[in-house]
C-alpha cells in the first residue's frame, strides 16, 4: 500500500463502487442505505457528487464551489454519469506535482495527496453503504478499505463526533467484521438489517 501516493487506490476504490452502481436496478432506487439519510437514489447522487468535488479539487478548484451531490440524472443514468465523474478525476490527478499543492477541500485546506487520501475513505464507505443497501451483490476488495480505514483512524478521532462532523460515535465491529465492516464500524454505521 502507496501512503505517499493514494492515486492507484483511489482507481480501485472508483472501479469497485463503478461495477456496484452497474448492479442496481431501477426497484432499488427508492430503498434504504446505512446512511439514514439517503436512499439508494440519494446515495448514488452524492457518490457521483463527491467524485466531481475531488476532480474538480484536482484541477485546482476549489472543493466547496461543489455541491456535494448532483441532479438530472435518469434513474438508469447513475453508471454513466460515475463513470463520466471519475475519469475526470483520474484526468485531474494525472500530475504527480497536484499531490503536493494545496488544495482546499470540505475540512480545510490539506496537501492534495491527504485531500485525495480522504476521498479515498469517502468512496469506499459509500460503497460498502451501497453494497449493505443492494444486499451484498459483489465481493469488495479489503485493499482499498484496509487503507480507507488507516486514513479514517487518522483524521477521524472517537471523540468530538456529532454536531458539524457527519460521522456518528464509533460501533464495535461485528465479530469477524472485514476490513469494509470495520471501516463501517468506526464511521458509526451499521448494517442494515434484513427482516
Amino acid at each position: 500500500m502507496n501512503v505517499t501516493d493514494p492515486r492507484p487506490l483511489y482507481a480501485h476504490a472508483a472501479d469497485q463502487a463503478a461495477a456496484l452502481i452497474k448492479t442496481v436496478r431501477p426497484e432499488q432506487l427508492d430503498g434504504p442505505t446505512p446512511c439514514t439519510e439517503f436512499d439508494v437514489r440519494a446515495l448514488l447522487s452524492h457518490l457521483v457528487g463527491g467524485t466531481l468535488r475531488i476532480a474538480v479539487v484536482g484541477e485546482g478548484g476549489d472543493g466547496l464551489s461543489v455541491r456535494p451531490f448532483v441532479e438530472g440524472v435518469e434513474d438508469d443514468g447513475w453508471p454513466a454519469a460515475y463513470d463520466e465523474a471519475r475519469t475526470r478525476v483520474q484526468r485531474a490527478w494525472a500530475d504527480g506535482a497536484r499531490l503536493d499543492a494545496p488544495v482546499r477541500v470540505p475540512w480545510g485546506e490539506a496537501p492534495g495527496r491527504a485531500a485525495l487520501a480522504g476521498y479515498v475513505m469517502e468512496a469506499v464507505a459509500h460503497t460498502w453503504d451501497l453494497s449493505e443497501a443492494l444486499g451484498h451483490p459483489l465481493v469488495l476488495d479489503p485493499e482499498p478499505a484496509e487503507f480507507a480505514l488507516a486514513v479514517a483512524h487518522r483524521v477521524l478521532p472517537e471523540e468530538g463526533r456529532g454536531g458539524d462532523t457527519p460521522f456518528d460515535a464509533v460501533l464495535p465491529a461485528p465479530e469477524g467484521a472485514d476490513a469494509h465492516g470495520r471501516l463501517a464500524a468506526w464511521l458509526g454505521r451499521r448494517p442494515l438489517s434484513r427482516a
